[in-house]
């Protein structure tokens, strides 16, 4: 057995002012109603909310600030994401820090909600990392789920956990834990998929073993959601299949095809060109209706994209329309 104890905790993330404080007085309360735990992780964007505008370096007093956090209680610590500014350039940027209050690793953002989430850079880089004589935690950010390239690319690199700050407040939400239930069986791998409230999104944390059995399901309300782990199951799993069935890691090693539709210079893109530009629905809209069938599509066939909505797009989409909501009710 090779036990391991996190924490996630799904609070009230507000988008006007800093929530720092708040989670610091949210971790002092974990620790001390749990001390036996040895992780602690919060929701996507919990620190400032989801508006891009307040982008703050990295590293910087924000994250210094956790740091601190981390040393004090003497906890793995991953204190959702923010918005980090990189000149002209905006990513979402998560921060995994150790018990000593060392930075071990920054993982951006590689698929930004766009349409919505307009203006942010996607980042490029995996980020593993291992906790000492315990095992290797891969960290994902919210979207990123929903393409399994990413979470099967951290398992492949060895991940047995994987640390999921989302934010969601939307009517997905309900799909989102499907997806991570069903990852969590695909790669055999524990997942912590950790919402806010408020702006920072509508709640129903999960908790995910590695057979795709729900742990633990938040509802609607603050919560720290103490778990205990044995990576000793991943292993197992790993090894012999999920119950004893789908060795899938191993069948994927073994594949006796690469996929060409990774290959952008070999792949016929002609139906997925043919979609469109990715933007923003517009008000009764008809995109879609009537569209060819893809056998009657000629090869080649490619439609005008929009600019790329990255680091050149204004700062709209989902963050611009919240924070236009926002002015809209503060009075």
């Amino acid at each position: 057995m090779q036990p391991f104890a996190i924490a996630g905790i799904q609070m009230y993330v507000g988008a006007h002012e800093e929530n720092i404080t708040a989670m610091g007085h949210r971790l002092d309360l974990a620790v001390a109603r749990f001390p036996w735990v040895q992780m602690v992780m919060f929701s996507e964007l919990a620190p400032y909310g989801p508006l891009p505008h307040h982008a703050t370096d990295l590293p910087g007093a924000a994250e210094e600030a956790f740091q601190e956090m981390a040393r004090k209680h003497g906890v793995w610590l991953l204190p959702g994401s923010m918005f980090e500014k990189v000149g002209d350039t905006i990513y979402n940027t998560a921060s995994v820090i150790n018990p000593h209050g060392e930075v071990v690793g920054r993982y951006r953002k590689m698929f930004p909600f766009r349409p919505y989430e307009a203006g942010i850079e996607a980042g490029t880089e995996f980020l593993t990392f291992d906790v000492p004589e315990v095992g290797r935690f891969g960290v994902s950010i919210c979207y990123d789920i929903w393409f399994p390239e990413t979470t099967r690319t951290l398992s492949a690199m060895g991940a047995e956990v994987i640390l999921h700050p989302v934010l969601t407040g939307t009517i997905d939400r309900e799909i989102e834990t499907v997806i991570a239930r069903s990852s969590a069986a695909m790669f055999q791998s524990y997942i912590f998929d950790i919402n806010g409230l408020g702006a920072g999104g509508c709640g129903r944390s999960c908790v995910v073993d590695p057979s795709g059995t729900v742990l633990y399901q938040a509802a609607g309300q603050e919560e720290i959601i103490p778990i205990e782990i044995d990576l000793a199951q991943v292993r197992r799993q790993r090894e012999t299949g999920l119950k004893g069935l789908g060795q899938t890691l191993k069948s994927f090693r073994d594949r006796d095809v690469d996929f060409a539709v990774y290959d952008r210079q070999r792949f016929d893109g002609t139906y997925l060109n043919h979609l469109g530009a990715l933007e923003m629905p517009a008000r009764g809209s008809r995109a879609g209706l009537g569209a060819p069938r893809p056998g009657t599509l000629e090869p080649g066939y490619s439609t005008p994209l929009a600019e790329p909505a990255g680091a050149g797009a204004p700062h709209g989409g989902l963050s611009g329309w919240i924070g236009q909501r926002l002015r809209n009710t503060s009075g």
